[in-house]
């Protein structure tokens, strides 16, 4: 984005402004647009593109080149693209509300708040937080995947489809049903499981060789048998927009007021329990301890296994070395060790849970009840808890990529006169996660407002049609700004450079051994 830095200051995020300021009517509040957006009458809002940052940017487009989100999105094209719709944007709105929201809710108490601010580029590199760690992570010795292309997969008949397994037995069941040599499976492996930390995904050509010569009714079934999920890509958005959570409330119950203050931030005193795995609610977690809450994580005994993937970092917390894409997430929360499946684990949990103000989970719906974990036990155990719950929203969309599929947004990410493709930089999961985190923290503001328990419901089906609506709205995808860079502001082509760009100081910090983790993206005024 060419012009000085009068003209780029000049310039509004439009799609992020949009996106908070529905997000803050969605809850029932007052949004008046001027330069700030003027929230409940009573706290300021501002949006830029580059904040504290000395970055000079004045588009969708300028941030994703310049803070790396073209550099990830890229890696399954083999050079820096463009990505199709305005993340950053809607993830700096999301992120703006959040902070808004947080902020009201502290003056229920007492905080004297008056000003958020939030800028997209801080919301593109806390989008990319897991990316930035590994990248600068000083343990670099095991060599992860790399390469161009990568799924989805077509049937004989023409379907599109992504192909979701979680566990390596069924993989290797699927693809020798289709007569793929288990050597050929067992290389493809690796990439494909590590896809959502890489961002990178080159699978042999046997795989998509054995997909096209079978009807995709009789690869449903083969999946069937194995446990495997196929999600078929549709070639539009069937949905776009909406308030990506369902708020519900629930019985009078009085709420504790926050015991020390708001030194560590408007969430300062609220107390949550995250029993979460992957990405989407660890983001979450991550958000609401980065606004001052108290996070403490329920993981099996032995600690998440996802703490042991490489490349590793000793900054996580504890002086213990840890995967540093798990550090990103869930650093600075405390953890329970507890097996759900044993009566003394369960009884530790709702211990834990009956002095919380929140419980966060991403449990399947069956396995909540047989826990002691649904809403009727847990309003039984602590009367007015908000109780978050985060899903992938619906069945077989239990994750990303196939969500992608499904919603429609890889339609929209695709190149140019090609079919639906989906970024393998987890734009759901991530944007599920802040959407999680703004619908739980709108519902301790009602709780506070309402003195009533309430029961919140997000999901990354949600965030993908948050997502494709922003498109929409804009015009197309990469509307605010354009969906290129016209040259003048530098593309990122790696992140540890990026981290270590005094630009950018402002938004990250390090731990002792150099491994780079972003900081709160929010600005508070009093």
């Amino acid at each position: 984005m060419s012009g000085g830095p009068g003209l780029l200051a000049a310039l509004r995020p439009v799609v992020a402004r949009e996106v908070a300021a529905g997000l803050l009517r969605g809850c029932g509040v007052g949004v008046v647009e001027g330069e700030l957006l003027e929230v409940g009458g009573e706290l300021g809002c501002r949006i830029s593109w580059s904040g504290p940052l000395g970055l000079a940017l004045g588009s969708e487009a300028d941030v994703q080149a310049a803070c790396g989100v073209m550099h990830v999105h890229g890696r399954r094209y083999g050079a820096p693209t463009p990505l199709r719709v305005d993340f950053a944007s809607v993830a700096a709105g999301v992120l703006a509300a959040t902070g808004a929201l947080a902020a009201l809710r502290a003056r229920q108490f007492g905080a004297a708040y008056r000003e958020v601010g939030v800028s997209v580029a801080q919301a593109a590199l806390f989008g990319l937080a897991q990316y930035l760690a590994a990248a600068t992570a000083p343990d670099r010795e095991c060599a992860e995947p790399s390469g161009v292309g990568g799924p989805p997969f077509v049937a004989a008949d023409g379907v599109r489809f992504e192909l979701e397994a979680l566990a390596a037995d069924g993989w290797l069941r699927f693809w020798s049903e289709l007569g793929v040599g288990r050597r050929v499976v067992g290389r493809a492996w690796l990439p494909f499981q590590a896809r959502y930390g890489t961002a990178s995904c080159p699978l042999p050509e046997e795989l998509f060789a054995a997909t096209r010569a079978v009807g995709y009714g009789r690869l449903v079934r083969i999946a069937a048998g194995c446990g495997v999920e196929l999600t078929v890509a549709a070639a539009r958005p069937a949905v776009l927009g909406g308030l990506p959570w369902r708020l519900r409330a629930g019985g009078v119950a009085p709420v504790r007021e926050p015991e020390f203050g708001f030194g560590k931030g408007p969430l300062s005193g609220v107390r949550v329990v995250e029993i979460a795995r992957r990405v989407q609610g660890p983001v979450a977690g991550r958000v609401l301890a980065l606004l001052g809450a108290e996070v403490v994580r329920v993981e099996p005994v032995g600690g998440d296994p996802l703490r042991g993937v490489p490349p590793m970092t000793v900054s996580g917390g504890g002086g213990v070395a840890v995967s540093a894409r798990f550090a990103a997430l869930n650093r600075g929360k405390g953890v329970l060790e507890a097996d759900l499946r044993s009566a003394e684990g369960r009884s530790a949990v709702r211990e834990l849970v009956r002095g919380a103000d929140v419980l966060l989970h991403s449990l399947a719906p069956a396995k909540v009840a047989g826990l002691g974990l649904d809403t009727a036990t847990v309003a039984a155990l602590r009367p007015g808890l908000v109780y978050a719950q985060a899903s992938g929203g619906g069945p077989g969309l239990s994750t990303d990529y196939p969500v992608q599929a499904h919603s429609g947004l890889a339609a929209l990410l695709a190149p140019d006169g090609l079919p639906p493709r989906p970024t393998l930089l987890t734009v759901c999961d991530v944007l599920g996660g802040l959407v999680c985190a703004a619908g739980t923290v709108a519902a301790l503001e009602a709780r506070g407002r309402t003195g009533r328990a309430q029961h919140v419901e997000s999901s990354l089906l949600s965030a993908a049609r948050l997502l494709c609506g922003a498109a929409n709205r804009a015009g197309g995808a990469g509307g605010d700004g354009g969906a290129g860079s016209d040259g003048v502001v530098a593309v990122c082509t790696d992140l540890a450079v990026l981290a270590r760009d005094p630009r950018v100081a402002a938004a990250l910090e390090f731990g002792a051994d150099g491994c780079a983790f972003v900081r709160a993206p929010w600005e508070f005024g009093t």
